[in-house]
């Protein structure tokens, strides 16, 4: 749909001024239209990484999902992970398959080889080498840089890019070089923000991206906010401030064209001992499957 469509639900929505009813209203209009994607672990309470899923298990959980999107990002290719690109691709649905990479050098080449064999088989629309191990400081631009070099040889035709904070794109320049298509991950929340002025700041974030990969697609390969769980700064987790986040970020996304993998489908419990007590609770369904958004 044209970007005059969405800025016109906007205008009509007034989304800062609107009632919870009328986001939630809006909130089932977007899933009903399709959103472009979101991240997507299989997880039910209990499990988390290290746990080997099954196709069956991957089936639910997708179940849940797959009427109100068109594309699943994954987050590795190991333990299961990998049947998700060919599952997803049953329901119609695309994948941006992602690469764990981490210091474990062993594991990184199964990840790696797993990838290959996905995107030859045809289930990978997007390779995603790497998520954040820069800012973890887990390898230098080099050693990552080699991993993306592989993929691309690995997997002719698919186009890969790498997942890291906006910001470590304008600080690793030959990383950004390196890529096809840069994925930012976009967190107004983590940096303390304001609710009230989270999509102007997230704006923000995506522009810087945008200028150090010119003639690069950006996609914002994650963005959320919590509806539970302490302040991080000035940022509250509150049902009203996350689901205004997620109608403005789509709001303006439609708008601008600009793909968006919103985190996350659904709440997870493993995710609290990274992240403290909200880290159980970006979903927009909740660890059982149930939409918390949209009525």
């Amino acid at each position: 749909m044209s970007g005059n469509y969405y800025r016109n639900r906007a205008n009509l929505l007034h989304v800062g001024k609107s009632s919870i009813n009328e986001m939630q209203a809006e909130v089932g209009r977007l899933l009903a239209d399709k959103i472009h994607g979101l991240s997507f672990s299989p997880y039910i309470s209990g499990q988390g990484p290290g746990t080997q899923i099954t196709e069956e298990q991957i089936h639910q959980r997708l179940q849940l999902i797959a009427p109100h999107v068109k594309w699943v990002r994954t987050f590795s290719c190991t333990e299961g992970n990998e049947l998700i690109p060919k599952i997803a691709a049953e329901y119609g649905l695309k994948t941006l398959v992602g690469v764990w990479l981490e210091g474990d050098l062993e594991n990184n080449e199964k990840e790696l080889a797993n990838a290959i064999k996905v995107a030859r088989a045809g289930h990978a629309d997007l390779l995603a080498v790497g998520n954040e191990v820069l800012l973890r400081e887990e390898m230098s631009q080099d050693q990552l840089i080699d991993y993306i070099q592989r993929a691309k040889q690995g997997a002719p035709g698919v186009p890969v890019g790498y997942v890291d904070a906006y910001f470590l794109f304008e600080d690793n320049q030959k990383v950004t070089d390196a890529c096809d298509v840069i994925f930012a991950n976009c967190y107004p929340f983590w940096e303390g923000y304001l609710a009230e002025h989270a999509l102007v700041y997230m704006k923000d974030m995506y522009s810087r991206a945008q200028k150090v990969a010119p003639g690069k697609q950006v996609i914002i390969s994650e963005t959320g906010w919590p509806d539970q769980g302490s302040a991080e700064g000035a940022a509250v987790p509150s049902y009203e401030n996350a689901i205004r986040y997620f109608v403005d970020s789509y709001h303006w996304t439609q708008e601008e064209g600009i793909d968006l993998f919103y985190f996350s489908s659904f709440d997870e419990d493993w995710k609290v001992a990274d992240e403290g007590d909200v880290g159980a609770y970006w979903g927009i369904l909740d660890k059982d499957g149930n939409h918390k958004y949209a009525k």
